[in-house]
């Protein structure tokens, strides 16, 4: 029977063969081994010959997967500077003060995660007292994204540090009363600590791939050289699931990010049970990082093993290691020597000869307790060939046991997730364990006490020394005091005051030739980070291609095809676009980095990231929460907006709700505008806020979304008269009136109000023309630049009401002494204007798209969805017939009139 995985002589022609009689005496060498010596040896001696020609950087394809033991030998492995043993009892005490602050907490009923940390405590502490750089370091240091569910001891090193107390440890998940500790790394909740939120998981890996890019990108552009600063990303083995956690492997190879490493500690758990029960994560990842072109170090056995595989002459113990699935590897942590003898064992004749060598407790510590990331010597190792690595960045593989010195109620339990306390029997154990000097007495009432060595004691020297040699504190998060940015010259923004003439603009296009005009400030507009994901030509941003350059870490080393045109494709070392290709997962990763750089660096960047808006925030909305608790700054772009604006496209294109979604993001300021000149004011305002001088009690720490449309229309001039700007920024403001429009209404005609934003504003204006002419009605239009901005002032106005202070809302204040009822109107569903609806005096209705989108030419989908003009009309007269300003049978009039 033909074997299907053979070369098949069809594919051997394509391979011409100069020396036939080589190429079969190399054949019957492998022939004759795997005959004389078996198929593991053949196989053994081809993966080591591979090794080989890698090494030799001879072109084949990869070995993507190797044995299952330590990628470092022990006899590899370089000595640890330092004392190790004063490590050791660090490590010790910041075990204890973790559990203990769970334990503590649980009391509460809030929670808190045990077994992470324990089994990954060597994996940070090794990084803390031997790598990772802090803030006073060369370049800004590292950046660390901590695993979410190891945030305990993080805070318990803190506490061993001084840079926090007893007080904030049993604040733990309670953050309401002051000087608490969030539960998980929140930049926003705990500023001075927390860089990077990790906890939603799989964006910490995606994140940090982008930000080792972004310090690139920095370092490349002459913004501030960052080359010394490493990204150290700690994530878990079930997290490697999330889609997020390996989108952009192949980006981090393909740049050569060797200032990037990612530590995997594999627990070969999930939150509920294994990771790969009947396979093994770590070969899988293995595979996939090595594919993806990454080097792959795995750190999976200690110590013990050593004996263990000097026994292994035949190489069956390394077999056997790779046939045990990863459910079985937790079985045997829980069960005693006589089922480990007899299971793993007892499957091949000569591992049973090796077990008769073993004793008992040689077998348990081998397999209970045993692992690489739990022995610092093999952490260090590890992270030294990552640091030293050049060409392409580092995945370290960690084996672990989660609940490590836990107890054996902990370790590999399925259920340990969920576990929050230990007795105090149990801590006695670990005490015990951990030969830390807790006195019985200490736990009073049945709580466990906190431990400390003492401010002034060796250990807590030993570790600042540590940090003050690798530059200070961390994690720790600085914003360093720069200088407010300088406003760009007044004339980009003005010149969007006196309309576009008889020229008709899209919106998208009049915020593209904004930007084009403050990248070219000589204060600022190096600082301008364009971030698109792909389709920049859809958006008008191909001129910027040959003034900016678009980024590569390599150039062009190719000659475009549209070389010889204007607006070419060039690609530059120092090139300021970052244009990620598709994927907006990626360049909201970029942005993140971006915009939260006046902290992680200290150098102030105003990234704007333009999109199709149904592919933003529907797509990447978790990302945007995590830029509101990084604390980012800069604007988001939903280009080719609304839900009846881009013809043709349908369902899936047609964006009736992201503002919907925007609005539950408290850091993020949403504008539908729907004039140049507006897009100019709220732009401008953004830069003063958020890169200059915020007023007192602005945030800084916001992020903007505009929403921009495709529709080419006549942009006016901006009008004449004083709170115009103000209205803008607010939300709300009259465009005109029917006087001032020029319909000449009667002295006595029924009079509405109608709101419009974005490109509805366009409807409402030829409603109000129709009003007039057809039906004696006068209508005011105003621009609702941003109904989620009206919706805050106004939440804070009743917040203050509850504190006894007298607050109007904007939206009222605007309103004041508006005639009749008010009609609102937007390209969205319904509930994008009806954000202000309680907060109007005058009676109330709108107008939306509500549903499915559908694909249409714009004025078809706008009847199909009845904001068009004509729908505004009618709306219109039914609102005035229920107050008796209109006759009821003019409502059926205009239904019929307009096809209704």
């Amino acid at each position: 029977m033909t074997d299907p995985n053979a070369i098949q002589p069809s594919e051997l022609d394509q391979l011409p063969d100069r020396d036939p009689e080589e190429t079969a005496e190399w054949q019957a060498s492998l022939d004759a081994v795997a005959k004389a010596a078996g198929p593991h040896r053949a196989a053994y001696l081809m993966r080591r010959t591979l090794e080989r020609a890698e090494g030799a950087g001879i072109a084949l394809p990869k070995l993507l997967e190797t044995d299952y033991v330590n990628t470092i030998p022990t006899a590899a492995e370089p000595s640890v500077p330092g004392d190790e043993e004063m490590e050791a009892r660090i490590t010790a005490w910041n075990r204890w003060n973790a559990a203990a602050m769970v334990t503590r907490g649980s009391k509460h009923g809030v929670g808190g995660h045990i077994a992470t940390f324990a089994s990954a405590a060597w994996l940070y502490e090794t990084g803390f007292n031997h790598f990772f750089k802090g803030k006073e370091a060369d370049g800004s240091g590292d950046q660390l994204y901590i695993q979410g569910h190891a945030s305990p001891g993080i805070y318990a090193r803190a506490f061993l540090d001084g840079r926090l107390n007893e007080h904030h440890l049993d604040n733990f998940r309670r953050e309401s009363g002051g000087n608490g500790l969030p539960s998980y790394p929140h930049p926003r909740r705990l500023p001075w600590l927390w860089e990077f939120p990790t906890v939603s998981m799989g964006l910490g890996p995606l994140s940090a791939i982008y930000q080792a890019r972004f310090n690139r990108y920095l370092t490349n552009r002459g913004i501030k050289d960052v080359s010394a600063s490493h990204v150290w990303a700690f994530l878990g083995d079930g997290e490697m699931d999330e889609p997020e956690s390996t989108a952009a492997l192949a980006l981090a190879a393909r740049e050569e990010l060797d200032n990037l490493t990612f530590v995997i500690n594999c627990n070969l758990q999930r939150l509920d049970g294994p990771v790969r029960a009947n396979f093994k994560i770590v070969q899988e990842l293995e595979a996939q990082f090595r594919g993806a072109g990454w080097n792959v170090v795995k750190t999976l056995w200690g110590s013990a093993w050593d004996e263990l595989f000097q026994l292994d002459t035949t190489g069956a113990l390394v077999r056997r290691l790779r046939q045990v699935p990863d459910a079985q590897v937790q079985t045997y942590q829980t069960r005693d020597a006589a089922y480990i003898r007899q299971d793993f064992f007892g499957a091949d004749p000569a591992l049973v000869e090796m077990a008769k060598l073993l004793s008992d407790d040689k077998i348990l510590d081998c397999f209970h307790f045993s692992r690489g990331g739990h022995e610092p010597r093999k952490v260090y190792a590890a992270y030294k060939a990552a640091v030293e690595h050049k060409g392409a960045p580092t995945v370290i593989l960690a084996q672990t046991v989660k609940g490590h010195t836990l107890g054996t109620g902990f370790a590999s339990k399925n259920a340990n997730h969920q576990m929050k306390k230990l007795s105090v029997d149990e801590f006695k154990a670990m005490r015990d364990l951990l030969g830390l000097p807790i006195a019985d007495s200490a736990f009073v009432d049945g709580v466990v006490p906190y431990a400390h060595p003492g401010a002034d004691s060796p250990e807590v020297r030993y570790l600042q020394e540590r940090r003050a040699a690798l530059g200070g504190p961390a994690p720790a998060r600085r914003v360093h005091p720069v200088a407010p940015l300088p406003a760009p010259a007044e004339k980009a923004f003005a010149s969007f005051d006196k309309g576009s003439g008889s020229q008709n603009l899209a919106t998208t296009m009049a915020f593209v030739r904004l930007v084009k005009d403050l990248v070219r400030d000589k204060e600022t507009g190096k600082r301008w980070v364009p971030i698109v994901p792909d389709e920049a030509r859809t958006f008008g941003m191909e001129s910027l291609f040959p003034s900016l350059g678009i980024y590569s870490p390599k150039g062009q080393t190719y000659e475009p095809v549209d070389r010889d045109q204007l607006m070419y494709y060039k690609e530059a070392k120092n090139g300021q676009i970052l244009n990620e290709g598709i994927t907006e997962a990626g360049s909201m990763a970029d942005f993140i980095a971006a915009s939260t750089s006046y902290a992680t660096h200290g150098e102030t960047m105003i990234p704007f990231y333009i999109f199709y808006s149904m592919f933003g925030w529907q797509r990447t909305a978790d990302q945007m929460w995590q830029l509101g608790d990084q604390l980012g700054r800069g604007f988001l772009v939903g280009a080719t907006a609304g839900r009846t604006t881009l013809t043709g496209e349908g369902l899936q294109h047609a964006d009736g709700h992201s503002p919907v979604i925007a609005a539950t993001n408290p850091a993020a300021l949403t504008y539908d505008p729907a004039f140049a000149y507006e897009i100019a004011t709220i732009v401008k305002d953004g830069l003063r806020r958020m890169y200059g001088e915020a007023a007192p009690g602005e945030d800084p720490d916001v992020f903007y979304y505009l929403t921009v449309y495709n529709e080419p229309l006549p942009q006016p001039a901006k009008p004449s008269g004083l709170g115009i700007d103000e209205g803008i920024v607010k939300g709300l403001y009259r465009f005109n009136t029917a006087e001032s429009a020029g319909l000449s209404p009667a002295a006595n005609a029924p009079r509405i109000q109608l709101l419009g934003s974005g490109t509805a504003i366009h409807w409402a204006l030829r409603a109000q023309q129709l009003l007039a002419e057809e039906w004696g009605v006068a209508a005011d239009v105003w621009s609702a630049t941003s109904w989620s901005e009206l919706r805050r002032d106004a939440l804070e106005a009743d917040e203050a009401l509850l504190r006894g202070e007298e607050r109007v809302p904007y939206v009222r204040q605007a309103l004041q002494g508006a005639e009749g009822p008010v009609l609102a109107v937007s390209d969205y569903m319904r509930q994008v204007p009806d954000q202000i609806a309680q907060w109007v005096e005058q009676d109330y209705s709108s107008l939306g798209a509500d549903g499915f989108g559908l694909s249409d030419t714009r004025e078809a989908a706008r009847r199909h969805f009845g904001v068009d003009a004509e729908s505004i009309v009618v709306a219109s007269l039914a609102q005035l017939a229920k107050r008796g300003e209109v006759k009821a049978t003019a409502v059926k009039e205009a239904r019929e009139r307009y096809g209704l």
